[in-house]
C-alpha cells in the first residue's frame, strides 16, 4: 500500500482540482463576475499560503527584486489569465467540456517550450500536438447532442485557459531556478491577488462576500482545489516521475465530467466525447517516458 501512496496522493490531488466547478458556479449564481471569482480564489489561496508559510516555510519567504518579473508572469499572465479564461468556459459550457479544452495545455507547453526554452521537438510530442487539434475540431464542430451547449466564445476562452495554464509550465520552469515550489506558488498568487484586489470590483460586494455561505465557498476555492490540491499532488509529485504523475493527473477530466453528469445533469455528444478521449491520449502520450535503449551483451565467447 505504501508504495501506491504517491500515485494516489497524486490522483486525489487532482480530483480536487476537477471539483472547482463546485464553487465557482456558486459565486457566479451569487452574483460574482468571471474576475471576480478568480480574485476571490487567489487571495483566499494567498493567506492560506502566508499563514502555512509562517508556520513551516519561513525561510522561503525572501526573493530578489529583479525576479519579481518571473512572478508577475507566473501570478498575472498564466493565473489571472488561465483562470479568468477557465471560470468563463465553465460558466458558458459543460464542466467537463471546459476542463477537457484546459487539457490542451500540454500541446501549447509542446510548442512555447520549442520557441522559448529550446527543446526539442520529436515524433511524440507532435502527434500529440495533431491528436489535440483534432480534439479540438471535435469538441467545436459536429452539434451531435442538441443538449450540450457549444459556443465559440466558449471554446476560444477554453483555449485561452489550456494556453495560460501553459505559460505558467514556461515562467515556472524559470522561476524554479532560483527559488523551491512553495516560494514560486506563493509569490504566484500574492503578485496575482495583489494586481487584481485593486481593480476587480470585488469591493463593491464585501457585503455578499462575507455572508456565511458565500465566504465559506470562498474560503473552500482557496483551500480544495487550490492550496490542498496543489500541496497534495506535490507531496505525490516529489516521490514519483513526473511523467507518471502528468498521466495519473488526467483523472481531474474524468472526475470533472462525472460532476457535470450526476450533479448539474450534463451530457457528451459523440463527436465531443470522441474529441475529449482524442486531447486526453494526446496529454498521455506526450508524457509516455522515453524507451531505454539497452546494449545487448554477446556471451557467445
Amino acid at each position: 500500500m505504501k508504495k501506491f501512496l504517491p500515485y494516489i496522493m497524486i490522483a486525489f490531488g487532482a480530483a480536487l482540482w476537477g471539483l472547482i466547478a463546485i464553487f465557482v458556479r456558486e459565486l457566479k449564481e451569487a452574483g460574482f463576475s468571471e474576475m471576480e471569482i478568480v480574485t476571490i480564489r487567489v487571495t483566499f489561496a494567498s493567506v492560506f499560503l502566508l499563514i502555512i508559510g509562517g508556520a513551516a516555510y519561513k525561510d522561503q519567504f525572501r526573493i530578489h527584486v529583479k525576479r519579481i518579473p518571473l512572478f508577475i508572469g507566473t501570478g498575472i499572465f498564466s493565473i489571472v489569465f488561465f483562470n479568468w479564461c477557465y471560470f468563463s468556459t465553465i460558466n458558458q459550457m459543460s464542466v467537463s467540456l471546459a476542463v477537457i479544452l484546459l487539457y490542451t495545455s500540454p500541446a501549447f507547453v509542446t510548442i512555447l517550450s520549442v520557441i522559448f526554452l529550446k527543446e526539442a521537438l520529436h515524433g511524440k510530442k507532435i502527434i500529440a500536438v495533431i491528436g489535440t487539434i483534432a480534439g479540438c475540431i471535435l469538441i467545436a464542430g459536429v452539434q451531435s447532442n442538441p443538449s450540450v451547449s457549444i459556443t465559440m466564445a466558449g471554446v476560444l476562452t477554453g483555449l485561452g485557459a489550456g494556453f495560460g495554464y501553459a505559460l505558467y509550465s514556461i515562467f515556472g520552469k524559470v522561476a524554479l531556478r532560483y527559488y523551491k515550489p512553495f516560494t514560486v506558488t506563493l509569490y504566484t498568487f500574492v503578485v496575482a491577488a495583489a494586481a487584481l484586489i485593486p481593480f476587480s470590483g470585488v469591493w463593491s460586494k464585501l457585503d455578499l462576500l462575507f455572508s456565511p455561505r458565500i465566504f465559506l465557498y470562498s474560503a473552500g476555492l482557496g483551500l480544495i482545489p487550490t492550496v490542498l490540491a496543489y500541496f497534495i499532488y506535490t507531496w505525490g509529485l516529489e516521490q514519483t516521475e513526473s511523467s507518471k504523475a502528468a498521466v495519473i493527473a488526467t483523472v481531474e477530466p474524468l472526475v470533472a465530467t462525472m460532476l457535470g453528469l450526476f450533479m448539474f445533469g450534463e451530457r457528451l455528444g459523440i463527436s465531443q466525447f470522441v474529441g475529449s478521449l482524442l486531447i486526453i491520449l494526446s496529454v498521455i502520450i506526450v508524457n509516455l517516458p522515453k524507451k531505454i535503449k539497452t546494449t545487448r551483451l554477446d556471451y557467445s565467447s
